[in-house]
């Protein structure tokens, strides 16, 4: 794609991401007024957020495997469909629970608009112009983040009501959907795969019994019960079963070699936080706000401005210092210890708390967030080949999402103890029983009379605190991670030869063996190994058995350059630290053929015409021999062919031939030479030249070889006849038959003398 096409399709793909952010942000301020209008309670409220993610996170990774065996536009598109008609249909819900199987329909397109946008973008731009762009993806992120919930408030406020909260995404979408239509051209590589269903339903199904573990425990069942075991138990030996199932198949929804990865590994460890933080910011900030501190929906959005300019100038920074640079990981620690500090100071604010120092606080989680999200993806994205870019980067944000899913879960089972214990406690002391006042279950605090409004609210502003700091030990997690993810400076190529780390990467020098296609051992192959500046660190060729060694100094990526005559350059990237690396090298390429043509008494024939056909009879190529009869084809696949020579004054020559891929093969070709047979046909009386009389050819076994006419001049020709006998025939005066030998290589001239006129 032209820089012009990638700008459009970018525009397309950031507006899907904004109506997919949007999606997970602008319902969490209306959220009190639809469970007052629908009559829900605190743990409808987690569903009603829950839903949603663990429906996006369990079908992510299958999202990204698909990715990388179909058509990424049709997926993409695809997924804008689902999510669509899951936001119209959550706009007509009657019930609470028909918002939440609704919320889930919108979750299974989120989880394809969500995984899909970092692939599609990988398929377009190198991982170097990628932070760039990544910063882009995180402003739209840090938009919707604060943008979503103001909205929210605003259409919740307004006369349109909270359902417009779902439809508002809609005219967005179809926009999205439009434009990636018409300017997002990829090429679609058609595999024959067989789709790993088993291992994706294992998956989804562990993913989900644990999720929903975690969002009903300590609410509709205690954390230790037999409901907890099944749930507990269930889910493990379901990603249990997935695991086994992912080793024996062909084609993984989630590859496990990529665990071999070591930057792969640390940024899924580093993503679940980073979930947590930013799923459970926005949706618990809007409850605080307007619960505990009493501010209408509008309000609580204008509160999380400051989260939102900090997400915004983080992410926008480091992208454009990033495809500056090529370096990540000064970013991602330095976002790691503001996220970590942020959410401490997060866990101090009750329902007192000065609004400007939350304002600071927010604004460090802000950037704390935006300088590690989309960086955990392009790490990974800068590790891997293109074949595995949609299973990698689907994981990663299945991890994140994963964060967030259980992280919103969890936080949300705490706080909703935490408000409970808190409420009952005040009850107690003014002499009420807890259970009577029904304070602690609705979220309705306009049906509560004031005195209870008053402890509600400090509860909930008084447990927030608690949430926050769960997410700070979280995120301590994190921030190990990005300390041991080592610095690889970002590749300006779009794909791998193959994956950096596939393979065992360790040592302090590179060996192997260079051979061809058919396994044969290559000598003198140039192999030359540079550094990521492309700087040239060791050069050598191989042995006369095809081997190599180059030395390389330990903890660094180097590129390996191989070369060989005939074959087409191969480049692997090698990552070396403590031991030796063998590396392997098998070229591809085709092959040539070449050869002399050559009379039979061994003189060079010039100008011989050589065409090459397959067995199919078509043609491959075609020469010209110089002076010296010598000739040459270029790029000549293995397979069996028919060459055909011929040359003025020689016999035409067809022989076989076989060719082996990627080696040269020789083929001489000796053509015998013609006679040339011409003379005057004359009248016997008068001894003149007889014009237009017929002179016919005939072999020794009677056989018409030629057929002519003689001309004003009465001479006829014959050319390019083999050595052996001939008869003339002559007609116009009474016929004469004429016998006569032929020698190749030697005209010959006889006239006919005919006896009787016409």
């Amino acid at each position: 794609m032209t820089p012009r096409q990638v700008g459009r399709a970018f525009v397309g793909l950031l507006l899907a991401l904004l109506v997919a952010m949007l999606s997970s942000t602008i319902v969490s301020n209306a959220l009190p007024t639809i469970l007052a209008d629908l009559d829900g309670s605190q743990s409808q409220y987690t569903w009603v957020i829950t839903a949603t993610l663990l429906a996006s996170t369990a079908s992510t990774p299958i999202w990204g495997k698909l990715s990388d065996l179909f058509s990424k536009k049709m997926l993409y598109q695809l997924s804008i469909v689902i999510f669509t008609a899951g936001s119209v249909l959550g706009g007509i819900a009657q019930s609470m629970p028909e918002l939440i199987a609704f919320r889930a329909v919108q979750g299974l397109g989120l989880g394809g608009m969500q995984a899909l946008v970092q692939v599609v973008i990988a398929a377009m731009i190198s991982p170097r112009e990628r932070g760039r762009y990544s910063g882009y993806i995180g402003a739209v992120m840090a938009l919707a983040t604060v943008a979503g919930p103001l909205l929210g408030g605003l259409i919740v406020d307004s006369p349109l009501g909270w359902r417009w909260t779902f439809w508002v995404t809609v005219p967005v979408a179809v926009v999205a959907f439009i434009v990636l239509g018409k300017t997002l051209h990829l090429p679609v590589f058609k595999k024959q795969v067989k789709i790993d269903w088993m291992g994706a339903t294992l998956l989804v199904g562990g993913v989900s019994l644990l999720l929903i573990w975690v969002s009903l425990a300590g609410g509709s069942f205690a954390w230790w019960s037999w409901s907890t075991l099944f749930y507990v138990l269930g889910g493990l030996v379901a990603l249990a079963l997935a695991v086994f199932v992912e080793t024996k198949v062909a084609d993984p929804v989630v590859p496990l070699r990529l665990f071999r990865n070591r930057t792969f590994t640390l940024a899924v460890i580093g993503s679940l936080s980073v979930g947590t933080a930013m799923f459970g910011g926005a949706v618990f900030l809007g409850q605080y706000y307007q619960l505990a501190r009493g501010y209408s929906p509008t309000h609580a959005g204008l509160m999380t401005i400051p989260m939102m300019l900090g997400l915004f100038l983080s992410s926008t920074i480091a992208g454009q210092v990033i495809s500056r640079t090529g370096k990540t990981k000064s970013w991602m620690v330095g976002g790691a210890v503001l996220l970590v500090a942020s959410l401490f100071l997060l866990s101090t604010i009750d329902h007192q708390t000065n609004l400007v120092l939350m304002g600071g606080y927010l604004a460090l989680l802000g950037l704390g967030v935006g300088a590690l999200m989309q960086n955990l993806v392009l790490v990974v994205q800068n590790t891997v080949s293109m074949k595995d870019m949609g299973s990698s980067s689907s994981v990663v944000t299945f991890f994140r999402t994963l964060g967030g899913s259980a992280g919103v879960s969890a936080l949300g089972a705490l706080l909703a103890a935490k408000v409970s214990s808190h409420v009952s406690s005040a009850l107690s002391a003014m002499g009420i029983e807890a259970g009577a006042s029904g304070a602690g279950s609705s979220l309705n605090l306009a049906a509560l009379p004031e005195p209870f409004q008053s402890i509600v609210r400090a509860a909930y502003g008084d447990s927030i605190g608690s949430v926050f700091l769960a997410g700070g030990i979280i995120a301590i997690a994190t921030l190990i991670a990005v300390l041991f993810i080592k610095e690889v400076p970002l590749r300006r190529s779009i794909d791998l030869t193959e994956n950096a780390e596939a393979a065992p990467v360790t040592g302090s020098a590179i060996h192997g063996v260079v051979s061809g296609p058919s396994g044969r051992p290559l000598a003198g192959a140039a192999l030359t190994l540079t550094d990521s500046s492309g700087q040239q660190v060791a050069r050598t060729l191989t042995a006369a058995d095809g081997t190599y060694r180059l030395p390389a100094p330990p903890d660094a990526i180097y590129l390996l350059i191989t070369s060989a005559a005939r074959f087409q350059p191969s480049a692997v990237m090698v990552t070396v630290s403590g031991q030796p690396v063998r590396r392997d090298i098998e070229m591809s390429g085709a092959g040539g053929v070449s050869g002399v043509v050559r009379a039979r008494g061994g003189q060079p024939v010039g100008g011989a015409t050589l065409v090459l056909t397959d067995d199919r009879g078509e043609v491959v190529a075609s020469a010209v021999t110089g002076g010296d009869g010598w000739y040459h084809f270029d790029d000549v696949p293995g397979g069996a062919y028919t060459l055909t020579v011929t040359a003025a004054g020689h016999q035409p020559a067809a022989v076989p031939l076989t060719t082996t891929e990627g080696e040269e093969a020789t083929q001489d070709v000796e053509l015998g030479l013609t006679a040339r047979l011409g003379g005057v046909v004359r009248a016997g009386r008068f001894d003149r030249p007889v014009a237009e009389a017929q002179v016919t050819l005939l072999d020794e076994h009677g056989e018409v070889v030629a057929m002519t006419l003689t001309d004003e001049a009465g001479r006829y020709t014959f050319t390019d006849l083999p050595a052996g006998d001939y008869t003339i025939v002559t007609s116009g005066y009474a016929p004469v038959a004429t016998p006569l030998e032929v020698v190749a290589g030697t005209p010959l001239s006889r006239d006919v003398e005919l006896t009787h006129p016409r």
